[in-house]
């Protein structure tokens, strides 16, 4: 659901090229400021959560020296207690659950330690220098996404251009030299513009419910008729004759929602198990288990899951195959969409198709 995350992105254009090139765990892997604006829209992870969202937690956790085990996207008993330590540490509710309260102290201490490093420069940062200042200004940088580049502590070029998007956005003397005390308004500045953007956001998020619940509801025969022009006719071999396919485009365009099953949202694994649920059918709750539940089949065919690698070894994303090298499955950053098997992303990640049948 990176509709409103990316508004800032936007802004800094080298930054947006770059992440219009990506996948999504590579540009926000070298973005932390929009880790948190995905953490703060997760707003509750808890034992049992699964992907990239715990991936950016347990990266920060570690970087604050509270985890210290394998950075693998699940929380299980060793982020539980990282947690809760944390939460000891800055008296918050020891739960071990991560709710908004939570993130936002976790990134005020993240960005309290960035700051501390900033207070630590010796000297006046200029064009040519090479120290581990520059190195420090680099990390300030790339923190809020206006540098992409190796952290190498070399004044070139793309910390020009990165400084440059930060002096245009924010008016800040930048380019002829750095100093200590333009680094920690910056630090300052974008701090303020994350708050009011996680307000806007929550106030859109309001809007959008707000609207949803005055429109009229659609007459059940126009839904049904809708649906039935976009699923092209296919021998169907896969569970319930197809009707997990009917299910699964009549949500299309539903946002992703972390840990979501149901039509206001949905994670990957969530909106699979809602399809079959809808269909009379029980399926576990996780990729991993649901590719060790569901059977193997010889060819593949329209009603069967498809599966995928993508953040850790293993299945850890699917989605229903629908014909024609097409599969519905619910992405993190376009929500319920139909992809294409042949992708330059998924193609590459595909392990193989399993069928669930009727039990």
């Amino acid at each position: 659901m990176l509709t409103g995350t990316m508004e800032h992105v936007v802004k800094h254009s080298l930054v947006y090229s770059y992440a219009l090139s990506q996948p999504l765990t590579t540009y926000v892997d070298a973005y932390p400021e929009l880790q948190n604006k995905l953490l703060l829209e997760a707003e509750h992870l808890e034992y049992g959560d699964h992907g990239e969202i715990v991936r950016f937690l347990q990266y920060k956790m570690s970087d604050l020296s509270y985890y210290d085990d394998k950075i693998d996207g699940e929380f299980g008993i060793l982020t539980e207690y990282a947690i809760k330590k944390f939460q000891r540490k800055h008296t918050l509710t020891g739960d071990g659950q991560v709710d908004p309260i939570t993130l936002q102290t976790l990134i005020k201490i993240e960005k309290q330690k960035n700051l501390k490093q900033i207070e630590n420069l010796s000297e006046t940062i200029y064009p040519g220098l090479h120290s581990k200042d520059v190195k420090i200004m680099q990390e300030s940088l790339r923190y809020f996404g206006y540098y992409t580049g190796e952290i190498d502590g070399i004044y070139g070029p793309l910390t020009t251009k990165a400084l440059k998007l930060a002096e245009e956005e924010h008016k800040l003397e930048l380019t002829k030299e750095v100093t200590k005390k333009a680094l920690v308004q910056l630090y300052e500045k974008n701090s303020a513009n994350e708050e009011i953007n996680i307000v806007d956001e929550k106030a859109k998020t309001h809007l959008k419910t707000t609207s949803q619940k005055n429109k009229k509801p659609k007459k059940a025969n126009e839904k049904k008729k809708s649906v039935k022009k976009e699923i092209k006719q296919a021998k169907v071999i896969g569970a319930n004759k197809g009707d997990t396919v009917k299910t699964a485009h009549s949500v299309l365009g539903t946002p992703y929602k972390w840990g979501g099953s149901s039509p206001s949202g949905f994670d990957c694994s969530g909106f699979i198990q809602y399809v079959f649920q809808e269909n009379g059918m029980t399926i576990p709750r996780t990729v991993n288990d649901v590719w060790n539940f569901a059977g193997p089949v010889s060819s593949r065919s329209v009603g069967d899951l498809v599966f995928f690698e993508t953040y850790k070894p293993g299945p850890s994303h699917m989605g229903i195959y629908i014909g024609d090298g097409r599969f519905i499955h619910a992405s993190e950053s376009r929500g319920v969409e139909i992809s294409e098997l042949t992708n330059t992303y998924w193609e590459p990640r595909y392990l193989g198709t399993k069928r669930i049948t009727k039990q």
